[in-house]
This record gives structure tokens, sequence and C-alpha cells, in this order.
């Protein structure tokens, strides 16, 4: 590639930076994408318990009830609601707490009887983030309660093996470490692609796409300076947004290397950007190109690894998704920010990455010259 190539992609770039700069909506969708919607999806969405509305119908009405209900303490757990055996479905049905606990009658006398009374757990499992987490720890409360009662000891008898837990990445198993990391993911991944294909798209609809035509210029020249000047605007964000949102206001602890990161980020924008193009030439509006984007990013958000492990996918999706560059891109992020992958880790997922992206950037130079050979017809 000459000089004058590399002069052409450059001013292209310049005019592609410029129209951006003068799309007010576009700029406001990327200064909220990456601030306030990592936030947003980092903090409205806890995985963690917190302040989980639980009600109970004590018809024991002992010291030990008594106990067990002041067991159920902030912040896991709102005050529990005591209330009526009749009102609990009322108050389940209305959703007004996901936790109905029935202590029974006679329950502090059968126990120390030597009896095994049960205790029922209602569980509106509508609230999926909390429901089975907090039966969980509602077992784990009351155990440890009963055994402190029966035999002075919190723990029940000694375990034949000691098991030492380790938690590494994220020790305090913060949900909004994951959360926030993961929408920057998304978002190079999104951005990229509206970014690129919108401007594909704004040069046919303005009607500037035949002014390019009668230039010196190649359908190479063209879409590269349409992915380097976008793609540079979104590493731009991606950087402050790693920086300034999720290190500083959100203070989650990045163990990995970010000039890594963005290298990867780098390469994954230009597989971004093809699939951009691509699915700029099979749109003919901005309408049928965002249903395009649609329907090709959930699944490529969806089934990358990213929202659950693809491990747990069927093995045919997890073949299928080979064939995306999300899926390396989603492995190489987490590899890298989260455990501290080196690039001897994380090399075969940049070769993936770059392999794809060439074939997507392939297939959207074909049906490029296509369209410009319609066009000149």
């Amino acid at each position: 590639m000459g000089n004058s190539s590399l002069a052409n992609i450059y001013r292209l770039g310049v005019k592609e930076l410029r129209s951006l700069w003068a799309d007010k909506a576009l700029l406001v969708l990327i200064v909220w994408a990456f601030t306030g919607a990592i936030y947003s999806a980092a903090k409205g969405v806890s995985q963690e318990l917190r302040n989980a509305p639980v009600a109970v119908v004590d018809e024991d009405r002992s010291p030990l009830s008594q106990r067990l209900i002041g067991a159920l303490t902030p912040p896991h757990f709102k005050p529990p609601r005591l209330i009526e055996f009749k009102d609990m479905d009322r108050v389940m049905d209305h959703g007004q707490v996901t936790f109905a606990i029935v202590i029974p009658a006679n329950f502090q006398r059968d126990l120390a009887a030597g009896h095994r009374p049960a205790i029922q757990l209602n569980i509106d499992a509508t609230q999926m983030a909390q429901s089975f987490i907090g039966a969980g720890y509602i077992q784990s409360i009351f155990a440890g309660e009963l055994n402190e009662y029966l035999t002075g000891r919190r723990e029940g008898s000694e375990p034949p093996i000691q098991l030492a837990t380790r938690v590494r990445f994220n020790p305090n198993l913060i949900s909004y470490w994951f959360g926030g990391v993961m929408e920057v993911i998304n978002l190079v991944n999104m951005i990229t692609i509206i970014l690129v294909g919108a401007a594909f798209i704004r040069e046919r609809e303005h009607g500037t796409l035949e002014h390019l035509l009668v230039m010196p210029l190649t359908p190479v020249q063209i879409m590269v300076a349409k992915i380097w000047a976008n793609g540079l605007a979104v590493l731009l964000c991606t950087t402050f947004a790693l920086l300034v949102v999720v290190q500083g206001v959100l203070g989650v602890t990045i163990t990995g290397s970010i000039p890594l990161f963005l290298c990867g980020s780098a390469v994954y924008l230009f597989s971004a950007g093809s699939i951009g193009i691509f699915l700029g030439t099979i749109a003919r509006s901005m309408p049928q190109f965002g249903l395009l984007f649609i329907l090709t990013i959930i699944p490529l958000q969806m089934l990358s690894g990213g929202v659950t492990p693809r491990e747990s996918m069927p093995q045919i999706i997890q073949d299928i998704m080979l064939a995306a560059p999300t899926t390396y891109f989603v492995r190489l992020a987490q590899a890298i920010l989260y455990r501290g992958a080196g690039f001897e880790v994380v090399w075969r997922d940049f070769v993936g990455i770059a392999v794809i992206g060439a074939v997507f950037f392939a297939l959207a130079l074909a049906r490029f010259r296509r369209s410009l050979t319609l066009t000149q017809i």
C-alpha cells in the first residue's frame, strides 16, 4: 500500500471523524454508553442478596422462634415482617415478600424432645437473583442458631477434612466487578458495529457515495478509513471507561495489563467494523440496518460467554459460536482484565479475532464492490 493510498485512508478517516462529531445523536449515545450505561449495568442489577423482604408466620412464639427471627438481619434481609398464616398467600401473590417462613406450633418443645420439626420456607422464584441465594442463607443462618441452641456451638460436628477455600480474582464476590467490565466489553462490540454500519448507510442516504465513486479511491481505502476512524473513537472511549468509570467510580480492581487489552480491542475493532460494513451493504436504509443489527447483536452478546459460561451451552452452540469474533474477544478480555493473563496466554484469541475479521472484511468488500457496480449501472 503506497503513500498515496495511506494519505487517502487518512483523509477519509478524518472526514468520518468530522461527520461523527457533527452527528449529535450518535455522540450522545456514545457518551451515555461509556459512562451511565456502564454504571447502571454494574450497580443496577445486583447478584448479591441485599435487603430481601421476608415475612414470618410464628405459630410457636417461643424464645427459640424469636431467636431465629432475630437472626435475619440487614444487609442481607430487611427486618422480618410478622404476619398471620392466613395472610401468607396474599403477601406472596402481591409480590410484597420474597421469602415467607412458617415456624410451626410447639417447635421449641419438639426440638428439645429430640424430634425433627420442619420449618416451611416459601420462595418467590420470580426473583431469580435473590431466591435461591437467599434460601441458602436462611438455611445456613437457622442451622447455626439451632446448633448453638442445642450444643452451645455454632458449628455442627467436626468434618473429617478441612476445606480451605480461596476465592481468586474477585475475593469479595462483588457482582458489579463482573458486570461493569463485561458491559465495557459488550459496548466495544455493539457501538463499533453501530458506528461503522451507520457511517456506511449515511453515505448512501446522503448521496455522497456517488461522490466517492468519481474520486481516485478504492473500496478497500473507503472501508479501512471507516473502520480506523470509528474504531479510534471507540478505543478512546473504552480507555476512558476503564480508567475513569470502572477503576475510578466503581472501584474495580483490574489485575491485568490495560495496554494489552486495548491492543486486543484494536484487533477486535477491525472484526466488528467489518461486520458493521457487511450489514451496511445488506441494508438499504437505517431502519433496515437497525433490524439486522438486533438480529445480529443478540446472539453475539448472549452466546459469546459473557452472560453465561460457554460450557453451560449445548455443544452445537459452542461449535457455531467459534465462528464469531466475540467468543474470542470475551475470552481474551476476561483472561487479561480479571486474571492478569499475558500475551503468551491469549495469543490464540488474537489470531482467532484477526482471522475471522479478515473473512468478514473480504465478504464486506465483495458486497461493497458489487453495490458499487450496481450503482454505476
